[in-house]
């Protein structure tokens, strides 16, 4: 099952709550949420007690994004705040098998991200130890990006990757997600879709999320 996460990133701050509800009841099974420190991007979001809000006003998964310098640093106040997602990304991390299994040792969903010009080779040593990779199909900082076209390769070869070896992980893509590209990424292989403009930046979230997990359920029957 392809899985919608929203990205709170886009969400009105003054109602975060009230716009947790709304991608619920439109069937939105996780919150993504993107950290963001002004050191490893250009830019700076939220951080622990933020999370620790989200936690306390829903009972979805939270997916928390760390696009930071020295992520070791901080994945136990995410995991102690309520995330059950983590993923730290490739180009942050020097040890990155030491910062999956930080995350791990902690029972939370362990993930590494790869910017759009970091290659997928990179990855070939880590990939049995995570539970998902996340690809990010814009340049990490800011919301609202034109979604980088390359990243379907890069999603067609984790695919391929997962298969060919036997692993289980999950594939996420962030970044210029809307419904004129989501069934070429669902047909690539994704599995789990982060949307934040395309639907916070609409009139009616719930309705937005479920217009994307229509549409997403019927390409991935295609993909069957």
């Amino acid at each position: 099952m392809v899985e919608i996460a929203p990205s709170v990133l886009s969400a009105d701050f003054s109602r975060l709550d009230r716009a947790v509800e709304d991608v619920r009841k439109g069937g939105a099974s996780m919150i993504h949420v993107d950290v963001m420190d002004g050191h490893f991007v250009p830019n700076i979001t939220i951080g622990p007690p933020v999370v620790s809000s989200l936690r306390a006003a829903t009972d979805l998964m939270l997916d928390c994004h760390l696009m930071i310098d020295e992520p070791d640093r901080y994945v136990p106040a995410f995991v102690e705040a309520g995330a059950g997602m983590i993923s730290v990304h490739q180009e942050a991390c020097p040890h990155l098998n030491r910062s999956v299994q930080l995350i791990r040792d902690r029972e939370v969903l362990a993930g590494v991200v790869i910017n759009p010009a970091t290659p997928v080779s990179s990855l070939d040593d880590i990939l049995e130890f995570v539970d998902f990779v996340l690809v990010m199909s814009v340049n990490p900082g800011f919301g609202g990006q034109a979604f980088i076209p390359s990243s379907l390769v890069k999603i067609e070869g984790l695919d391929r990757i997962r298969r060919q070896r036997g692993l289980d992980y999950r594939i996420e893509i962030d970044g210029g997600v809307n419904l004129d590209n989501l069934t070429s990424i669902i047909e690539a292989g994704c599995d789990i879709v982060v949307a934040g403009s395309s639907i916070f930046g609409t009139p009616d979230a719930t309705a937005a999320v479920e217009a994307m997990r229509r549409k997403a359920e019927e390409a991935q029957l295609l993909r069957a």
